[in-house]
This record gives structure tokens, sequence and C-alpha cells, in this order.
């Protein structure tokens, strides 16, 4: 196995180089997935909607049953004194956790009190923007009955990557995954957008896929450049009619999906602004 980009982890009031062992065999989230994490970004020298990142692995560990006990003010402290291990200019992925250590009734519950935090950054590139493909997934996304939707949470994540790894069998870099309904939800590791006729179209969120912190940042900058943006209820036939399609994330930002199953794409104009809308508004 490669090693590890270089990487720092804030743990139990301690900085440690490398990959930390942090877990036992009874350790609760290592096998019932209590679990809860969130990814901002450092990328030249800047770090975009940080605090909304804290303040959403806060809520997700409250959605899991956790016990959140560092605020967002600590946390941004201890990133940015984290950010002072690595180069100005490194591209860095800031990953904020909490897990259980022990179970509830029965083991199954996670035991609040038992709730711990790390912080880890580590050196990993921005993706080049040079555009994906994308296949349909033939898995869907659960409900918020099935699973905690409403979080970032570990335990959703084997669902995204088998839908990914489906894909890549199939000669795809990834998939669009669709609700229980049958309508797109998102990708596999992002946010989706089209643009029809001038519009931008999104699916609107339905408890199926989180509603991403960039993907609401992207509509935001684009509606205050007079981009109509619609969320809305959106199926596989309005994507393979679309006069482009991109995606929001915080790993990558804005891609461009450059073809979806046998239908090529360029990389549109909309995806274009949105990308230089972001990187201005990050600078700013």
């Amino acid at each position: 196995m490669a090693g590890w980009s270089q990487t720092w982890t804030y743990l139990d009031g301690e900085w440690h180089a490398g990959n930390v062992p942090i877990m036992g065999p009874r350790t609760h989230a290592m096998w019932l997935g209590s679990s809860v994490f969130d990814g901002a970004r450092a990328f030249e020298g800047v770090t975009p909607d940080l605090e909304r990142h804290c303040e959403r692995v806060n809520s997700s560990a409250r959605t899991l049953g956790l016990k959140p006990d560092v605020d967002v003010e600590t946390m941004v402290g201890l990133t940015h004194d984290g950010l002072k291990r690595f180069p100005p200019d490194a591209a860095l992925y800031i990953r904020p956790m909490y897990w259980a250590e022990q179970g509830g009734y029965m083991s199954v519950p996670p035991d609040p009190d038992s709730t711990r935090f790390l912080l880890c950054l580590y050196e990993t590139p921005m993706p080049s923007p040079t555009g994906v493909a994308l296949t349909v997934s033939p898995y869907r996304r659960p409900t918020l009955e099935c699973m905690p939707t409403d979080a970032k949470a570990g335990c959703l994540y084997p669902n995204n990557g088998r839908a990914i790894l489906e894909a890549r069998a199939r000669g795809f870099d990834n998939a669009l995954v669709r609700d229980m309904l049958g309508n797109v939800a998102e990708t596999g590791t992002a946010n989706v957008f089209m643009t029809k006729d001038g519009v931008v179209l999104t699916p609107v969120p339905n408890g199926t896929f989180l509603n991403g912190i960039t993907r609401q940042r992207i509509i935001s900058l684009l509606r205050s450049a007079g981009t109509q943006v619609v969320e809305t209820v959106l199926t596989v036939a309005d994507f393979l009619d679309a006069d482009e399609v991109f995606s929001t994330g915080n790993y990558a930002k804005i891609l461009p999906v450059t073809r979806l199953e046998d239908r090529e794409l360029q990389p549109g104009p909309t995806h274009a602004k949105a990308r230089r809308m972001y990187w201005e508004w990050a600078h700013a």
C-alpha cells in the first residue's frame, strides 16, 4: 500500500503526525458505524466556508445520538493552528470527526457520553477540472426513514462506494444516483446541476441527499449574478437532454461532466461562470 500523504491529527489535546490509530475491536464506531465527519478545504491560502463545515459536523453528531463537545470557534482555531504545519499554498482536506467509543442499550445505539473528537488535516490535490464521465447507477439513495440522510455519517458511504465501483467497472468515473422514486438525487460524491435554455436546474433537497455547503454557495453566487437557478424534481431524461451538466462538492468544488452515458458533452459557460465566481468569492 502506498504511504499516506503528509497528515496531522489533533486528538486528546495534542497534534500527532501521520495516520494515528484511534479504534480497537470493541469501539462502537468500528463495528456499529457511529461516526460522523465533515470535509472542508484549504487551497491557495484560503479555507472557504470553514465555519459552516464545523457547524455541520456538530449537527451530524447530534443526529446520530452523539454528544458534540467542541464548539465551532474552537474547531476553527484548531484548524488554523494545524495549517501552520503545512506549506502556505498546500491543498488540504480538513476533516473533523466524532465517534462513539461505547454502545448503549444492548450495544446497538451509541453511548453519547463516550463521544470522542478528532481533527485530521492532510494533503490532497484539488482535482483537475477536465471533466468526468457519468452513468446512471442501479443503486438508489436511501430515505430519512431508512438511514440518517440528514447527517454526514460514515455509515452512508458504503452505498456511494458501491455505486462508484459499479460505474468504474463499466468505464465511467462516477454515477448519477437516483432516489427511491427514480428521480436524480446526486452523484456518488457530489451534488449535481444541469442547464437548459439558459436556466440552471438542480434536484430539490428531499431528504435523500445532503444539501451541500458548496451547492448552497454556488446557488447563491449564480443568483446574485442574475442567473436563474431552479431547485426541482429532475429525471434521468432531463439530464440526458441538458445543455450542460456539472457537479459541486467540497472535495473538488466545481467539475464539468463531459460524458453522460453515451452522450458527449462540453464544459459549458455556466460551469465556467460558477467556477470563476467561486474562486473569486473564496479569495475575497
